[in-house]
């Protein structure tokens, strides 16, 4: 195969050897996906060592040179201590850097592996020099404690601008992830990482922040047959309680006798203008307290990944590591991971490109892929409901920046719209933002 390679992306110049070696019969899809299978949701790669080992490795981690970890880095540490990013063993080397932002994939033994955002940690060019020639450096959290350490740091040059334009598909400064990155050090730092610590946030939320070892283990304690996990970042309508009814219903007309619904909150960094984490599991405890999701088992877990608002790339990332973590069915609606163009106000990705992605990657074949049905509000019934098409005129839907504008002003919404715990919850956060405006 012959290609003229200026101005051609990596991924690009690869595509067309990728294509022959399949139609050559030298890349099986079949046998990818059960390679991917058997390394990726199987066997967890977890990077907390032992509870005996820490102390004298902690001592010895002393004497290294030191780099800081911002709050989304420390995030990653969480993430990939736990294992969601198996088989990853640290931040990203500049190899796994190029294959994760231009094949969405890393490569291990020659197996391609789901890995579509970086999992990378920044460095000023000071930094860079403090760690340059170190056989091995210590990470520390904000507190200035150790948290992790890092064998044969390999530092490559951090090209944010492709960085973002490969992750995001847009390059705008005021994306609040892009703009994270274009603040961030110049240099990239990759290597093994040891973590020495449990990562724990002491927000009274902790308890609620389960590994995919302890997930395994509750749906194993709980006898489930199916886990169908839906990844949120907001607050629970009963439009989403009334779906989460009629999956563990459609799961059960298909043979599945014991359907565990995994609600799944996204628990690491997120844009200002989003629900915060302590709210929105308040909320969550409320609706589950009070019974929005029927006879279904629950689970609330926090994942604990930042948000990128990635659309399409990040929804992929988002399977991927609830795989890892027990789920068997993923729900997937419109826009997952998406927002809106912070230059035009229209939508970044297209609604549905996410759910076509996820149907598509060959490294989630063995988990099952559930349409998200739109429920809207009956007048009639006053409750959230599926659209009737002889009667849609019974139907409004009630957007999210309508909800915030009643939560702000007291409103009450239509009976059946929200569990009312829930919204007292919901309302009492915007009344006290719109107060914190007025001063």
């Amino acid at each position: 195969i012959a290609q003229h390679t200026r101005n051609i992306s990596l991924s690009h110049l690869a595509r067309p050897a990728f294509v022959a070696m399949r139609l050559c019969g030298v890349l099986r899809s079949a046998l990818l996906v059960a390679a991917v299978h058997s390394r990726g949701a199987s066997a967890l790669l977890e990077l907390l060592v032992p509870a005996a080992e820490r102390p004298a490795l902690l001592k010895a981690a002393a004497g290294l040179p030191k780099l800081a970890l911002s709050e989304e880095e420390l995030q990653w540490v969480h993430v990939l201590a736990e294992g969601w990013a198996t088989p990853l063993e640290g931040f990203m080397t500049e190899a796994q850097y190029l294959q994760s932002t231009h094949y969405e994939h890393i490569i291990v033994d020659g197996v391609f592996i789901p890995m579509p955002v970086p999992i990378v940690k920044a460095c000023t060019t000071a930094e860079k020099d403090l760690i340059s020639g170190a056989a091995a450096i210590a990470l520390t959290g904000p507190d200035g404690s150790i948290v992790a350490t890092m064998e044969k740091p390999e530092v490559y040059q951090h090209m944010k601008e492709e960085r973002a334009g490969r992750t995001f598909g847009i390059t705008h400064g005021e994306h609040p992830y892009i703009k994270m990155i274009y603040e961030s050090g110049d240099w990239l730092v990759g290597g093994k990482v040891k973590v020495l610590k449990e990562i724990k946030y002491n927000d009274g939320m902790d308890q609620y922040r389960l590994t995919p070892t302890q997930l395994k283990a509750k749906f194993k304690e709980l006898d489930a047959d199916a886990v169908f996990v839906f990844q949120l970042r907001n607050p629970v309508h009963n439009g989403h309680a009334l779906l989460m009814q009629d999956t563990a219903q459609k799961l059960k007309e298909k043979g599945f006798k014991k359907p565990v619904l995994w609600l799944s909150p996204l628990g690491g960094w997120t844009k200002d203008d989003d629900v915060p984490l302590d709210t929105r599991m308040e909320q969550h405890r409320a609706i589950i307290k009070n019974g929005v999701f029927g006879d279904t088992p629950v689970v609330l877990a926090i994942f604990p990944s930042p948000m990128l608002y990635a659309g399409p790339t990040e929804v992929q990332w988002h399977a991927y590591a609830r795989l890892n973590g027990g789920a068997t069915h993923y729900i997937v609606g419109r826009d997952p991971a998406g927002m809106k163009h912070p230059g035009t106000n229209e939508d970044i990705y297209h609604m549905w490109h996410g759910q076509s992605m996820l149907k598509m990657s060959p490294g989630l074949q063995k988990m099952e892929l559930l349409p998200f049905t739109f429920a809207s509000y009956d007048t009639k019934a006053q409750k959230m409901a599926f659209l009737d098409p002889k009667r849609k005129d019974d139907f409004v839907s009630i957007s999210g920046s309508k909800m915030r504008k009643m939560a702000r002003e007291g409103q009450t919404p239509p009976d059946g719209f929200m569990d009312p715990e829930g919204w007292q919850i919901l309302s009492k956060y915007y009344q006290n933002i719109e107060k914190k405006t007025e001063l």
